[in-house]
């Protein structure tokens, strides 16, 4: 029987150089892989492989030389740790993340639940293409948002609460943007220069603004053998409801409106970015 090489790359074993050697792409979201998951990936890399993986850019792990007749072994000895393969070819792909407010000082957004929550979602939806998700928990962007054709940055809605206020400066002095200044002892927020990094509610000494955690998302961006910077439609977005429309309304847009093989970038230069404008504004007021 011949040996079906499609399906095979489907379900995470891709072709390697080797006669029937696949290197396997395992299943990761979010960055996160428990120590468990560590040691029966670790047994299968010294049974199966030549004992080692490979990390790859977008936070997945692949095991290298797998043998094609080891593949339904392999498959059994990583599902008794709680690891699964992962997906390659014309899908949604793993979500990456960094590990946001949880653990990072600088992190606006919970980005270990998001991403386990639109990899639930959308994790290996069919598509034209391939398609990108990846979420940085602030504005320092760890994760490159907008290389993805749909990128999410966390941020922080700031409002000054002036009778906690000290009026110390600090606030003025760490904001980068030139979004804050303080005259005759008040704060003045200049919402139009505010990126919503939240380093001003971080440094006060008071607590003296309050925050709205949200979601600044960008669409096709790409970075292969072409590079394009991830554009933003909507404004910040304030809850995930909001925000799980838009990526409904984006990968509906695609599925709909794509040739085979061809990225959202380009499907959006090919049928006018105003369309896309048009779909994720409806998401974005809860009209789709």
């Amino acid at each position: 029987m011949a040996t079906d090489y499609a399906t095979l790359k489907k379900g995470g074993f891709m072709k390697q150089r080797q006669k029937d050697t696949f290197s396997l792409r395992l299943s990761v979201v979010g960055g996160q892989v428990t120590a468990q998951q560590l040691v029966a990936i670790t047994e299968v890399a010294n049974r199966f492989g030549k004992g080692y993986i490979h990390l790859t850019s977008r936070q997945g792990v692949e095991i290298p030389y797998i043998k094609l007749e080891d593949i339904d072994k392999v498959k059994d000895a990583l599902a008794e740790g709680g690891v699964s393969p992962g997906v390659c070819g014309p899908r949604v792909r793993t979500i990456t993340a960094c590990q946001g407010s949880e653990v990072c000082p600088n992190g606006c957004i919970e980005t270990e639940e998001l991403a386990k929550e639109l990899n639930d979602r959308y994790f290996g939806k069919e598509l034209p293409h391939k398609f990108k998700f990846g979420i940085t928990g602030c504005q320092n962007n760890c994760l490159k948002a907008e290389e993805n054709d749909l990128g999410i940055k966390g941020g922080l809605r700031v409002s000054w609460i002036e009778d906690k206020c000290i009026n110390c400066g600090v606030c003025a002095k760490v904001c980068r943007e030139g979004a804050i200044k303080i005259e005759d002892g008040k704060v003045s927020l200049d919402n139009d220069k505010c990126n919503y990094c939240g380093r001003c509610a971080f440094s006060c000494p008071t607590d003296a603004y309050d925050t709205k955690p949200g979601y600044l998302v960008s669409f096709a961006g790409l970075f292969g053998n072409k590079i394009s910077k991830g554009v933003e439609i909507v404004p910040f977005v304030e809850d995930k409801e909001t925000l799980f429309r838009i990526c409904d309304a984006a990968l509906k847009f695609f599925k709909e409106n794509a040739n085979p093989s061809e990225r959202f970038k380009f499907t959006i230069d090919r049928v006018g970015k105003e369309k896309l404008d048009e779909a994720i504004w409806e998401a974005y007021k809860g009209n789709n």
